[in-house]
Protein backbone atom coordinates (compact mmCIF):
# COMPACT_ATOMS: atom_id res chain seq x y z
CA UNK A 1 0.00 0.00 0.00
CA UNK A 2 3.38 2.35 0.90
CA UNK A 3 3.72 2.65 -3.31
CA UNK A 4 0.29 4.83 -3.37
CA UNK A 5 -0.59 6.11 -0.17
CA UNK A 6 0.48 7.94 2.77
CA UNK A 7 -2.53 8.40 4.73
CA UNK A 8 -5.75 6.63 4.61
CA UNK A 9 -8.82 8.34 5.25
CA UNK A 10 -11.82 6.45 7.10
CA UNK A 11 -15.28 8.60 7.48
CA UNK A 12 -17.27 6.96 9.94
CA UNK A 13 -14.39 5.44 11.43
CA UNK A 14 -15.75 5.12 14.68
CA UNK A 15 -19.07 3.65 13.71
CA UNK A 16 -19.67 0.06 13.24
CA UNK A 17 -18.10 -1.04 10.06
CA UNK A 18 -15.93 2.06 10.01
CA UNK A 19 -14.37 0.96 13.62
CA UNK A 20 -13.87 -2.78 12.80
CA UNK A 21 -12.21 -1.12 9.84
CA UNK A 22 -9.42 0.96 11.12
CA UNK A 23 -8.76 -1.62 13.32
CA UNK A 24 -8.16 -4.22 10.83
CA UNK A 25 -6.40 -1.25 9.01
CA UNK A 26 -3.90 -0.84 12.32
CA UNK A 27 -3.22 -4.53 12.62
CA UNK A 28 -1.64 -4.93 9.59
CA UNK A 29 1.93 -4.75 10.57
CA UNK A 30 3.22 -3.28 7.59
CA UNK A 31 1.03 -0.17 8.17
CA UNK A 32 2.82 0.93 10.99
CA UNK A 33 6.15 -0.03 9.50
CA UNK A 34 5.55 2.09 6.23
CA UNK A 35 4.58 5.19 8.35
CA UNK A 36 1.02 5.52 6.81
CA UNK A 37 -1.13 7.35 9.20
CA UNK A 38 -5.41 6.83 9.35
CA UNK A 39 -7.57 9.27 10.09
CA UNK A 40 -11.03 8.65 10.82
CA UNK A 41 -13.80 11.71 10.40
CA UNK A 42 -16.76 10.85 12.39
CA UNK A 43 -19.37 12.78 14.81
CA UNK A 44 -17.93 10.05 17.48
CA UNK A 45 -18.38 9.07 21.24
CA UNK A 46 -15.63 9.88 23.34
CA UNK A 47 -16.09 5.91 24.20
CA UNK A 48 -15.24 5.25 20.84
CA UNK A 49 -12.66 7.06 20.39
CA UNK A 50 -10.90 5.92 23.67
CA UNK A 51 -11.19 2.21 21.83
CA UNK A 52 -9.83 2.79 18.67
CA UNK A 53 -6.89 4.74 20.43
CA UNK A 54 -6.62 1.32 22.65
CA UNK A 55 -6.39 -0.41 19.95
CA UNK A 56 -4.22 1.94 17.09
CA UNK A 57 -1.80 4.42 19.36
CA UNK A 58 -1.82 7.91 18.67
CA UNK A 59 0.92 7.39 16.46
CA UNK A 60 -0.71 5.81 13.39
CA UNK A 61 -4.30 7.30 14.09
CA UNK A 62 -5.61 10.65 14.30
CA UNK A 63 -9.54 11.45 14.86
CA UNK A 64 -11.47 14.58 13.59
CA UNK A 65 -14.75 15.34 14.88
CA UNK A 66 -16.06 16.78 11.63
CA UNK A 67 -19.63 16.44 10.10
CA UNK A 68 -18.43 15.41 6.33
CA UNK A 69 -21.80 16.97 4.77
CA UNK A 70 -20.33 20.23 5.75
CA UNK A 71 -17.75 20.93 3.05
CA UNK A 72 -16.07 23.93 4.40
CA UNK A 73 -15.28 22.83 7.79
CA UNK A 74 -14.05 19.22 6.01
CA UNK A 75 -12.49 21.03 3.58
CA UNK A 76 -10.63 23.51 6.37
CA UNK A 77 -9.83 20.83 8.57
CA UNK A 78 -8.20 17.80 6.45
CA UNK A 79 -7.04 19.34 3.33
CA UNK A 80 -3.61 20.66 5.31
CA UNK A 81 -3.56 16.93 7.05
CA UNK A 82 -3.45 15.26 3.84
CA UNK A 83 -0.88 14.80 0.91
CA UNK A 84 -2.54 15.52 -2.19
CA UNK A 85 -2.12 12.17 -4.78
CA UNK A 86 -1.28 9.84 -2.09
CA UNK A 87 -4.42 9.53 0.03
CA UNK A 88 -7.14 6.99 -0.24
CA UNK A 89 -10.48 7.12 0.94
CA UNK A 90 -13.06 4.85 2.89
CA UNK A 91 -16.45 6.44 3.10
CA UNK A 92 -18.60 4.91 5.26
CA UNK A 93 -20.44 7.79 7.26
CA UNK A 94 -23.95 7.48 6.53
CA UNK A 95 -27.21 6.73 8.39
CA UNK A 96 -27.54 3.42 7.73
CA UNK A 97 -30.61 1.11 7.52
CA UNK A 98 -34.24 1.19 6.05
CA UNK A 99 -35.85 2.07 9.16
CA UNK A 100 -33.16 4.69 10.43
CA UNK A 101 -33.44 6.34 7.29
CA UNK A 102 -37.45 6.00 6.96
CA UNK A 103 -37.56 7.07 10.61
CA UNK A 104 -35.35 10.33 10.10
CA UNK A 105 -35.69 11.53 5.99
CA UNK A 106 -33.89 14.40 5.83
CA UNK A 107 -30.79 13.19 8.04
CA UNK A 108 -30.51 10.64 5.48
CA UNK A 109 -30.58 12.44 2.76
CA UNK A 110 -28.05 15.01 4.31
CA UNK A 111 -25.51 12.44 5.58
CA UNK A 112 -26.08 9.80 2.90
CA UNK A 113 -26.49 12.10 -0.49
CA UNK A 114 -25.03 15.51 0.57
CA UNK A 115 -22.38 13.98 3.01
CA UNK A 116 -21.15 11.91 -0.58
CA UNK A 117 -21.10 14.62 -2.72
CA UNK A 118 -18.96 16.91 -0.07
CA UNK A 119 -16.19 13.64 0.11
CA UNK A 120 -16.38 12.87 -3.63
CA UNK A 121 -15.62 16.73 -3.79
CA UNK A 122 -12.57 16.51 -1.08
CA UNK A 123 -11.34 13.41 -2.57
CA UNK A 124 -11.01 15.60 -5.73
CA UNK A 125 -9.16 18.63 -4.56
CA UNK A 126 -6.46 16.28 -3.17
CA UNK A 127 -6.36 14.50 -5.82
CA UNK A 128 -7.13 11.41 -3.98
CA UNK A 129 -5.60 7.95 -4.93
CA UNK A 130 -8.37 5.74 -4.40
CA UNK A 131 -11.86 6.38 -3.19
CA UNK A 132 -13.98 3.35 -1.62
CA UNK A 133 -18.01 4.06 -1.54
CA UNK A 134 -20.21 1.89 1.12
CA UNK A 135 -23.31 1.11 -1.06
CA UNK A 136 -26.18 -0.83 0.05
CA UNK A 137 -27.76 -3.97 -1.58
CA UNK A 138 -31.36 -1.60 -0.77
CA UNK A 139 -30.42 -0.44 -4.52
CA UNK A 140 -31.40 -3.55 -6.00
CA UNK A 141 -35.15 -3.27 -4.47
CA UNK A 142 -36.91 -6.58 -4.85
CA UNK A 143 -35.00 -9.13 -6.72
CA UNK A 144 -35.67 -10.18 -9.66
CA UNK A 145 -33.54 -12.88 -9.71
CA UNK A 146 -31.25 -14.29 -7.08
CA UNK A 147 -28.91 -14.16 -6.68
CA UNK A 148 -28.30 -11.08 -7.14
CA UNK A 149 -25.22 -9.81 -9.47
CA UNK A 150 -23.87 -6.65 -9.97
CA UNK A 151 -25.60 -6.04 -13.42
CA UNK A 152 -28.93 -6.64 -11.94
CA UNK A 153 -31.99 -3.93 -12.06
CA UNK A 154 -31.57 -1.07 -9.82
CA UNK A 155 -35.09 -0.08 -8.19
CA UNK A 156 -34.74 0.48 -4.87
CA UNK A 157 -38.03 0.25 -2.64
CA UNK A 158 -37.29 2.56 -0.31
CA UNK A 159 -35.93 5.77 0.46
CA UNK A 160 -32.50 4.30 2.33
CA UNK A 161 -32.05 2.83 -0.72
CA UNK A 162 -32.62 5.47 -3.04
CA UNK A 163 -30.22 7.77 -0.80
CA UNK A 164 -27.66 4.83 -1.47
CA UNK A 165 -28.17 4.86 -5.32
CA UNK A 166 -28.14 8.65 -5.82
CA UNK A 167 -24.43 8.26 -4.28
CA UNK A 168 -23.55 5.36 -6.63
CA UNK A 169 -24.47 8.21 -9.29
CA UNK A 170 -22.37 10.69 -7.54
CA UNK A 171 -19.30 8.47 -7.28
CA UNK A 172 -19.65 6.94 -10.93
CA UNK A 173 -20.09 10.84 -12.11
CA UNK A 174 -17.04 11.82 -10.53
CA UNK A 175 -14.75 9.40 -11.76
CA UNK A 176 -16.19 10.08 -15.21
CA UNK A 177 -15.83 13.88 -15.19
CA UNK A 178 -12.32 13.86 -12.91
CA UNK A 179 -11.00 10.44 -13.81
CA UNK A 180 -11.06 9.50 -9.92
CA UNK A 181 -10.20 5.97 -8.99
CA UNK A 182 -13.33 4.55 -7.59
CA UNK A 183 -14.65 1.34 -5.84
CA UNK A 184 -18.64 0.88 -4.99
CA UNK A 185 -19.14 -2.28 -2.60
CA UNK A 186 -22.72 -2.60 -1.92
CA UNK A 187 -23.16 -4.79 1.32
CA UNK A 188 -25.49 -7.09 1.92
CA UNK A 189 -26.75 -7.47 6.38
CA UNK A 190 -23.59 -6.63 7.96
CA UNK A 191 -23.53 -8.08 11.66
CA UNK A 192 -20.95 -8.43 14.27
CA UNK A 193 -19.57 -7.04 17.24
CA UNK A 194 -20.08 -3.31 17.91
CA UNK A 195 -23.61 -3.09 15.86
CA UNK A 196 -25.64 -0.18 16.93
CA UNK A 197 -28.46 -1.14 19.40
CA UNK A 198 -31.77 1.23 19.81
CA UNK A 199 -35.02 1.27 18.06
CA UNK A 200 -33.50 1.29 14.41
CA UNK A 201 -31.40 -2.30 15.43
CA UNK A 202 -30.55 -4.80 13.00
CA UNK A 203 -32.65 -7.80 13.66
CA UNK A 204 -29.58 -9.74 14.41
CA UNK A 205 -29.13 -7.25 17.38
CA UNK A 206 -32.35 -7.18 18.12
CA UNK A 207 -32.80 -11.24 18.44
CA UNK A 208 -29.72 -11.39 20.85
CA UNK A 209 -30.60 -8.76 22.74
CA UNK A 210 -34.03 -10.11 22.99
CA UNK A 211 -33.15 -13.52 23.92
CA UNK A 212 -30.35 -12.17 26.09
CA UNK A 213 -32.93 -10.28 28.20
CA UNK A 214 -34.95 -13.62 28.48
CA UNK A 215 -37.80 -11.38 26.06
CA UNK A 216 -39.71 -12.89 23.62
CA UNK A 217 -38.30 -11.44 20.61
CA UNK A 218 -40.80 -10.11 17.05
CA UNK A 219 -40.37 -11.50 13.24
CA UNK A 220 -42.58 -8.96 10.82
CA UNK A 221 -44.44 -11.17 8.67
CA UNK A 222 -44.21 -14.92 8.07
CA UNK A 223 -40.38 -15.07 8.86
CA UNK A 224 -39.41 -16.92 5.57
CA UNK A 225 -38.01 -13.79 3.75
CA UNK A 226 -34.02 -14.54 3.48
CA UNK A 227 -31.32 -12.24 3.75
CA UNK A 228 -27.59 -12.39 2.95
CA UNK A 229 -25.63 -11.92 6.98
CA UNK A 230 -21.87 -11.26 6.21
CA UNK A 231 -19.77 -10.48 8.85
CA UNK A 232 -17.84 -7.53 10.00
CA UNK A 233 -14.41 -8.44 9.86
CA UNK A 234 -14.75 -9.95 6.00
CA UNK A 235 -16.55 -6.75 5.60
CA UNK A 236 -13.71 -5.06 6.99
CA UNK A 237 -10.98 -6.93 4.94
CA UNK A 238 -13.40 -6.13 1.62
CA UNK A 239 -13.02 -2.56 2.42
CA UNK A 240 -8.88 -2.75 2.16
CA UNK A 241 -9.08 -4.92 -0.72
CA UNK A 242 -10.61 -2.26 -2.34
CA UNK A 243 -8.24 0.10 -1.58
CA UNK A 244 -5.60 -2.13 -2.60
CA UNK A 245 -6.51 -3.81 -5.91
CA UNK A 246 -6.00 -1.86 -8.85
CA UNK A 247 -9.65 -2.14 -9.98
CA UNK A 248 -12.63 0.24 -10.25
CA UNK A 249 -16.06 -1.13 -10.56
CA UNK A 250 -18.71 -2.18 -8.29
CA UNK A 251 -18.70 -5.39 -5.97
CA UNK A 252 -20.95 -7.02 -3.80
CA UNK A 253 -20.21 -7.96 -0.52
CA UNK A 254 -21.79 -10.78 0.96
CA UNK A 255 -22.09 -14.25 1.54
CA UNK A 256 -23.42 -15.29 -0.97
CA UNK A 257 -25.60 -17.82 1.31
CA UNK A 258 -29.53 -17.01 1.88
CA UNK A 259 -30.97 -17.30 5.11
CA UNK A 260 -34.54 -17.12 6.41
CA UNK A 261 -35.33 -14.90 9.84
CA UNK A 262 -36.83 -18.03 11.20
CA UNK A 263 -33.42 -19.95 10.06
CA UNK A 264 -31.60 -16.95 11.71
CA UNK A 265 -33.61 -16.61 14.80
CA UNK A 266 -33.01 -20.59 15.76
CA UNK A 267 -29.39 -20.43 15.19
CA UNK A 268 -29.23 -17.13 17.88
CA UNK A 269 -31.54 -18.88 20.43
CA UNK A 270 -29.48 -22.61 20.18
CA UNK A 271 -26.79 -20.90 20.54
CA UNK A 272 -28.02 -19.04 23.42
CA UNK A 273 -29.95 -21.62 24.66
CA UNK A 274 -33.18 -20.24 25.34
CA UNK A 275 -35.74 -20.24 22.51
CA UNK A 276 -38.73 -18.81 23.30
CA UNK A 277 -41.95 -18.71 20.41
CA UNK A 278 -41.30 -15.17 18.46
CA UNK A 279 -44.32 -12.79 17.93
CA UNK A 280 -45.32 -12.13 14.50
CA UNK A 281 -45.99 -8.75 13.83
CA UNK A 282 -47.09 -7.59 10.11
CA UNK A 283 -44.71 -7.52 7.34
CA UNK A 284 -43.01 -3.88 7.34
CA UNK A 285 -43.69 -1.55 4.32
CA UNK A 286 -41.11 -2.33 1.56
CA UNK A 287 -39.26 -4.80 2.87
CA UNK A 288 -37.92 -7.28 0.05
CA UNK A 289 -39.03 -10.76 0.58
CA UNK A 290 -35.82 -12.04 -0.97
CA UNK A 291 -31.86 -10.85 -0.75
CA UNK A 292 -28.71 -13.39 -1.73
CA UNK A 293 -25.71 -11.72 -2.83
CA UNK A 294 -23.35 -13.32 -5.99
CA UNK A 295 -20.03 -13.11 -5.10
CA UNK A 296 -18.25 -13.80 -7.63
CA UNK A 297 -16.90 -10.94 -9.13
CA UNK A 298 -15.47 -9.66 -5.91
CA UNK A 299 -13.94 -13.16 -5.36
CA UNK A 300 -12.34 -12.62 -9.06
CA UNK A 301 -11.25 -9.27 -8.92
CA UNK A 302 -10.78 -8.29 -5.47
CA UNK A 303 -9.55 -11.45 -4.42
CA UNK A 304 -12.12 -11.13 -1.62
CA UNK A 305 -13.82 -14.09 -0.23
CA UNK A 306 -15.53 -14.12 3.29
CA UNK A 307 -13.91 -16.80 5.86
CA UNK A 308 -16.26 -16.61 8.68
CA UNK A 309 -19.06 -18.55 8.40
CA UNK A 310 -22.98 -17.46 9.91
CA UNK A 311 -22.36 -20.10 13.04
CA UNK A 312 -19.47 -18.84 13.91
CA UNK A 313 -20.04 -15.23 13.62
CA UNK A 314 -22.99 -15.33 15.53
CA UNK A 315 -21.33 -17.14 18.55
CA UNK A 316 -18.89 -14.22 18.22
CA UNK A 317 -21.36 -11.96 18.38
CA UNK A 318 -23.43 -13.60 20.99
CA UNK A 319 -20.46 -13.93 23.04
CA UNK A 320 -19.48 -10.09 22.87
CA UNK A 321 -22.90 -9.10 23.84
CA UNK A 322 -23.29 -11.36 26.63
CA UNK A 323 -20.56 -9.23 29.00
CA UNK A 324 -22.19 -5.98 27.59
CA UNK A 325 -25.92 -6.28 28.14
Amino acid sequence: MKDELETIVVTGGAGFIGSNTVKRLCSMQHIVEDGLRILVVDLHTRQSINELYKHCGREVLMILNVDVSRFEMLWDRISRLVVPGATGIIHLAAVVGVTEVRGNPVQGYTSNVEGTFSVLELARRIDAARFVYASSAAVYGEPRYVPIDEDHPKDPVNLYGATKLAGEALVQGYARDYGLSTVVLRYFNVYGPGMKPGPYAGVVYKFIEALLERRQPIIYGDGKQTRDFVYVEDVAEANIKALQQHVNGVYNIGSGRGTSILELYRIICNIIGYCPKPRHYPPRPSDVRRSVASIEKAERELGWRPSVTLEKGLMETINYYARRL
